[in-house]
């Protein structure tokens, strides 16, 4: 099964040096077989392609003319989508395996979201928006069983390792394209309006996402290994016979991903309408929290060594609803940058941390159904917190919101430390 990402992010870290050095010998030395690197193509594509048009749709819309409130809508419509999708597809995933899902998405999720670029009325996009959202339901169900089983416990940390690792630097480099390319297009005498331009990129990105079909057509994964003795029955609907653990864990990891969701989807429209940060400066600042969020992998598991796991949890949930806090009141471009950095970085650690501590308590028989369940309840979650944080950003704007997500956020910190030891 999938190892703590805590430990895979420790091993990186005590043989990075090595990396450096042999990059060619480092990954020949894991043995990750031809099937993997069919899979890592496939990955490649679809990180790269979505992450960039992730960043960019909400801009667009408001190039559109739509405020937060049919934001809000429009993205938990999205997330509504994901929530109908994931249980229900993970019974035809073990029935018929990974490759034909994956088919399916690939010919499914690109050719939604060119749409939504396309199609710019509400209604349209809130239906969009959900479906495109089931389909993309298909890669969380699909991605960690396809790694697990196309590596084995000596590699496995390291193939989830170089997957998320490409797909920050691809997203590092979309950042730079989407920043710049209005601006490289009228150095060559093509002069687009930005609403243009950034559906110019979209569509790209899903032209991108789709090129991910090629290798997913030569990709065989190999049959699940049915285990014997499951702690717990596998039914993950409708959360019956939950372990101890996942009583106390589930509605609190619900409480933060509604935190995070009804702030991170209007970040890149906040800087833009309201602190006036140019598009080319967000596309940087893009790029730069994809290079923080790697360098937060290595230090994530030093702070959970120093002060264990539970209370570095605490401290980095705490840490980023003050930065959240205070990012409310910034008038200054370089302080509200500085301050959401510090507000990604201390949330991403968290959630590392989080999910160190699932896969911890978690039985190796029964990680599938709980990281199902996690998903699930966080999809809800984040589902209704984006579209209520729309309209209450629309109807008392956005320092007062984010002040109060900062204290929910700091709420849920302290019920993580004393009610999940």
């Amino acid at each position: 099964m999938i190892e703590p990402l805590l430990a895979q992010a420790t091993v990186q870290e005590e043989k990075a040096a090595r990396l450096w050095r042999d990059p060619r010998g480092w990954i020949r030395e894991k043995n990750l077989g031809h099937g993997y690197w069919i899979f890592f193509t496939t990955a490649f594509f679809f990180d790269a392609g979505f992450s960039i048009y992730v960043f960019l749709f909400n801009l667009y819309l408001l190039d559109c003319g739509f405020n937060e409130r049919a934001m809000g809508w429009i993205g938990g419509a999205f997330t509504l989508g994901s929530l109908a999708g994931t249980l229900p597809a993970s019974v035809p995933a073990r029935r018929f395996g990974v490759r034909p899902l994956l088919l399916a998405l690939f010919l499914s999720a690109p050719f939604l979201s060119a749409a939504r670029a396309v199609w710019i009325w509400e209604p349209a996009q809130i239906g969009l928006g959900f479906l495109a959202g089931l389909s993309m339901s298909i890669w969380g169900v699909c991605f960690l069983p396809a790694v697990a089983r196309l590596t084995n416990e000596k590699n496995r940390t390291t193939g989830i390792g170089l997957i998320f690792s490409v797909g920050v630097g691809s997203s590092m480099l979309g950042g730079i394209v989407c920043g710049y390319l209005r601006e490289w297009l009228a150095q060559a005498g093509i002069a687009l309006a930005p609403a243009e331009v950034k559906r110019l990129i979209l569509i790209f990105a899903c032209a991108f996402a789709f090129a991910g079909i090629i290798p997913t057509l030569r990709l065989r994964v190999p049959e699940p290994i049915e285990e014997e003795n499951a702690a717990v029955p596998r039914s993950t609907w409708p959360f019956r016979n939950l372990l101890p653990f996942l009583r106390r864990f589930l509605p609190l990891m619900a409480m933060w991903t509604a935190v995070l969701a009804a702030f991170t989807p209007y970040v890149n429209v906040y800087f833009e309408r309201d602190l006036h940060i140019p598009m080319a400066r967000i596309g940087l600042l893009f790029t730069a929290v994809q290079l923080l969020q790697c360098s937060m992998g290595a230090f994530g598991p030093f702070l959970f060594r120093k002060i264990g796991l539970m209370k570095g949890i605490m401290v980095t949930q705490m840490a980023a609803a003050l930065a959240l806090g205070s990012l409310a009141g910034a008038r200054s471009q370089a302080l509200a940058v500085t301050l959401y950095m510090t507000f990604f970085a201390a949330q991403w650690i968290s959630c590392l941390g989080l999910y160190s501590l699932l896969m911890n308590e978690i039985p190796d028989a029964e990680r599938s159904s709980a990281s199902a369940m996690t998903m699930f309840s966080n999809a809800l979650s984040g589902s209704a917190a984006t579209a209520l944080a729309g309209m209450l950003f629309t109807g008392f704007g956005y320092p007062r919101v984010m002040l109060g997500l900062a204290a929910l956020g700091a709420g849920v910190s302290l019920l993580f430390r004393f009610l999940v030891p």
